[in-house]
């Protein structure tokens, strides 16, 4: 078993792109091959019609546990699907095992309906901390990775967040209206306000690496589990965003978080949506 953070450096020095090629060859093997070709046998809904779960993410993500959990003996998956099956295996992110957190299809629903805007998202995780993430868009011939403290590429070319426009909108992708509590919907309406431009968001993962790349402010999003933010929010730190939950924390993998967050091109963006997201919005105010 892998037990301290040298031998995963060391592992990450020397093996991280043998898990590009894993997760490469699982998008090839279960992925594709179903984009724009599925059946209506192949396609479910989890907790609702927005929830939906096809063949490609299961044998996607049985094909990725047992190619990462080879490459890195001792360590375990925490994946969506597996999740679902049995909430129990979520418990293992509170381990000391190194953990692979797996997002086999981010964004179903756009594969489902034949839009590329999808990806599979990988995060390796010790004691709490991400340490490195790698982000296929297979549609878009789009691969990504972080390292934590050896920056972020896209295709093998640096990213880098920078920092919005002086003077123009903040665009900002928010949470899905059925992923969210009445009071989170609360908070999002600070949103709602001169200078911000919010809009629906679409693959969590792709909006992330949208940060990374400087072609979106930020967003906000009301839900925690781990598949959906562990491999973008490394991917946003190290192109030199940043992120904070309603109480001004990072958002912590391990969960416990104080809802909805952050994830902004730079730390003065992600104080500003923060910000917004705690102050009650002026028309409501004066409603009270």
């Amino acid at each position: 078993m892998i037990e301290d953070i040298e031998t995963i450096d060391e592992f990450l020095a020397h093996r991280a792109s043998d898990v590009e090629d894993a997760v490469r060859r699982a998008a090839a093997a279960e992925i594709m091959p179903r984009f724009r070709q599925l059946s209506a046998d192949e396609i479910d809904q989890k907790s609702g019609p927005h929830d939906l779960v096809t063949d490609a993410d299961r044998l996607a993500e049985k094909h990725l546990t047992a190619a990462l959990t080879a490459l890195l003996p001792g360590s375990v998956v925490v994946g969506e699907e597996a999740v679902h099956a049995d909430p129990a295996v979520y418990e293992a992110i509170q381990g000391t095992a190194p953990v692979w957190i797996v997002d086999p299809v981010d964004g179903t629903r756009q594969f489902v309906h034949g839009d590329p805007g999808f990806c599979t998202l990988v995060a390796l995780v010790l004691d709490g901390v991400v340490r490195a993430s790698w982000t296929y868009a297979p549609a878009r011939d789009q691969f990504a990775t972080a390292i934590r403290g050896r920056g972020a590429v896209l295709d093998g070319v640096p990213l880098r967040s920078g920092s919005p426009e002086p003077g123009r909108d903040l665009v900002i992708a928010t949470s899905h209206p059925d992923y969210t509590t009445d009071e989170q919907k609360r908070a999002l309406l600070g949103l709602w306000t001169e200078g911000v431009a919010p809009r629906p968001c679409g693959s969590a993962g792709l909006e992330y690496l949208a940060i990374a790349r400087g072609e979106l402010d930020a967003t906000a999003f009301s839900w925690e589990a781990a598949w959906d933010h562990a491999a973008g929010l490394l991917l946003v730190e190290e192109a030199g965003g940043a992120h904070r939950t309603l109480d001004g924390e990072p958002f912590r993998v391990t969960g416990g978080n104080a809802l909805p967050f952050t994830a902004a091109r730079d730390e003065a963006t992600a104080r500003r949506v923060t910000n917004l997201l705690t102050a009650q919005p002026e028309w409501m105010a004066a409603r009270a």
